[in-house]
């Protein structure tokens, strides 16, 4: 079964719009969990417009005490105050992603070249306290194979080209699954573990989930969209099921 990571960005974004503690990232959290979802994801941002730090310490805190059963995923860039704050709630993983200033949300993965020369001292810095390293990157051979050199764990593909691809219908969706599932079979020839992450929704999932090797999908934004209407504890569901 692929496991699924919910990302609950969206419940702080939606909190911060007014201010306060409502709705509580937490008790989102409970629910995800309770519905029986393997995972939790977080992105703290420099700029604190979701999950802030003291989010990721409550979450680290009352997810704790069910691990391994339920893994926490913190993403984010690796600056420093994000490489400080993994290293005092260790998590299970910690997914590495470029940040663009000014950027909503994730636009690309990492490529080999300028502006990564930081990442090889910061994958061996956190797998040494036994956190499980994952990059973000991009569906091609070269950022892989980057990758395993740099001593990672496990390559997140970066899937809304997949899901472009998607929209425009089912000769595009399996020329773009095809280049994914290359990218999937590399990885695991050289000892990589594969998650995806990004658009990835109930109807593109009924062909990515078929991705070879593929271990675990992280999903945000399409599930607190669908929330809004038919509850947080249903989507998740829907998405176990989808992944069983």
């Amino acid at each position: 079964m692929v496991r699924l990571s919910v990302n609950v960005n969206k419940v702080a974004t939606l909190r911060n719009a007014r201010g306060g503690r409502v709705p509580s990232v937490i008790d989102a959290v409970r629910v995800c969990v309770a519905a029986g979802a393997p995972g939790i994801t977080v992105h703290p941002r420099a700029d604190r417009r979701h999950i802030t730090p003291d989010d990721v310490h409550e979450v680290a805190d009352w997810l704790r005490s069910r691990a391994p059963t339920v893994e926490f995923n913190i993403e984010g860039d690796p600056r420093q105050e994000l490489v400080d704050l993994v290293e005092e709630v260790r998590p299970a993983q910690c997914t590495l992603v470029p940040v663009v200033a000014g950027e909503v949300t994730s636009q690309a993965g990492w490529r080999p070249g300028s502006g990564t020369e930081r990442l090889g001292a910061v994958v061996a810095r956190l797998r040494a306290i036994g956190i499980r390293v994952s990059l973000f990157v991009e569906t091609e051979s070269d950022p892989v194979r980057w990758a395993a050199s740099l001593g990672a764990d496990r390559v997140e593909l970066y899937t809304e080209p997949f899901a472009r691809a998607y929209e425009q219908g089912p000769e595009q969706a399996r020329a773009s699954f095809a280049q994914y599932a290359e990218a999937a079979r590399l990885a695991h020839s050289l000892g990589l573990f594969v998650n995806a992450g990004h658009d990835l929704d109930l109807d593109n999932l009924q062909l990515f989930r078929e991705l070879p090797f593929l271990a675990e999908v992280s999903i945000g934004h399409a599930i607190v969209s669908r929330a809004l209407f038919v509850g947080l504890s249903k989507v998740v569901r829907e998405y176990l099921a989808l992944l069983s």
